[in-house]
């Protein structure tokens, strides 16, 4: 099988990316063909040379590089299946895509929609469901409509900064709705980028501004004192035959986040070797890991999910009530990640899972590509 990873980005994830994609390509079966397209930050995509391939593979402590070698610039040709993608015209065989992409052009549908474009196979949501998940307020607006419960949230709207007889208004009734201390957070941002607690109202404008710095849409979020919980979950929600091993929806057992900053926030995610303790399984009860496990599908179905993502919930520490937070459609794979350690602790290990969401990937392409397009 020939395999193209795509890393890097036009986000705020890009570095994140490097290291994801850097454990994703040494997990790949070595029977598949490997190539490597790195995109800069102001988008740009080049082939990388099969030397950086043997580099990750034989140093397990290497971190992926994009070399810009202007010979090496990849175009693409739409509807041109697994030849899809060019160098000086020259194709690069693929048969599946793994877009180890985090956060926007890479989360939101917009590269999905490319390669549906191309007519070419890929891993993860599709150009539909990526765009849904990448929007917070959406994703909470599908999720209540279904009774799955969310933490209590206003969005507002850059429209709302322009009067500030109407922004006052908003940031006096939010207050006096919920209290303090509030979260805020861009709608379509990942990696807790432009995420902060704010305790008093000086506090609130300067969050306020800053998720701003991300996005033209925010959530401003009641604060609840609650652990942080996640669970894995594979699986094509839309096209699996009951009788599929390999598409079929499944989440695997729930970890907890410990963090030991105010919040989980991108430092001590990605930063801070001891920002959070991993706790897998999460201390809960039998019957509330399988309640997790229950809603995580439920979550990840009603937004049409395919190929994978990490559920997130808040638990209540004083009432016990479960709340969903937020749908990562393509979780973190570096070495510390919850995402691919959740799914080892139920048996599936690192190799395993690369190779099931490839064949997820084709299986669901192959599902789409027998649809009607015309008459």
């Amino acid at each position: 099988m020939n395999v193209l990873v795509i890393y890097g980005g036009r986000s705020g994830e890009h570095e994140i990316s490097l290291i994801s994609a850097s454990a994703i390509v040494r997990g790949i079966n070595k029977n598949h063909k490997v190539s490597l397209i790195g995109i800069t930050k102001d988008g740009k995509w080049y082939l990388q040379d099969d030397s950086e391939y043997k580099r990750i593979c034989d140093d397990k402590k290497a971190t992926l590089t994009i070399a810009t070698d202007e010979k090496n610039l990849v175009s693409i040709i739409p509807g041109a299946n697994k030849n899809a993608f060019c160098v000086n015209g020259k194709p690069i065989p693929t048969d599946v895509v793994f877009p180890a992409l985090h956060g926007t052009y890479g989360e939101d549908g917009t590269i999905q929609g490319l390669f549906d474009m191309a007519n070419i196979a890929y891993v993860g949501c599709t150009t539909t469901s990526s765009a849904l998940t990448m929007d917070k307020e959406k994703t909470k607006m599908v999720w209540q409509s279904l009774g799955l419960p969310v933490v209590p949230y206003v969005c507002m709207k850059r429209s709302t900064l322009l009067d500030s007889i109407v922004y006052d208004e908003f940031v006096k009734e939010t207050v006096k709705e919920f209290g303090f201390p509030l979260f805020v957070k861009p709608c379509s941002a990942g990696s807790s980028n432009g995420a902060a607690k704010a305790n008093n109202e000086k506090e609130l404008n300067f969050a306020i501004m800053e998720a701003f710095l991300w996005d033209d849409k925010i959530l401003i979020e009641k604060s609840i004192n609650a652990r942080e919980i996640e669970c894995s979950v594979t699986g094509n929600s839309v096209t699996f035959p009951a009788d599929s091993d390999v598409e079929q929806v499944t989440a695997y057992i729930p970890g907890e986040i410990i963090p030991t900053h105010t919040f989980y926030s991108y430092e001590a995610k990605y930063q801070d070797d001891n920002g959070a303790e991993l706790q897998i399984p999460a201390m809960l009860s039998e019957n509330d890991l399988e309640k997790i496990r229950r809603v995580a599908v439920a979550a990840y179905k009603a937004l049409d999910a395919s190929g994978l993502s990490r559920v997130d919930f808040f638990i209540d520490r004083d009432t016990n009530a479960v709340y969903l937070n937020e749908i990562n459609t393509m979780p973190g794979f570096t070495p510390i990640s919850m995402f691919p350690k959740m799914c080892d602790a139920a048996g599936l290990d690192f190799e395993n899972l690369i190779e099931l969401l490839l064949d997820q990937a084709i299986a669901l392409h192959n599902t789409k590509s027998a649809l009607s397009t015309s008459r």
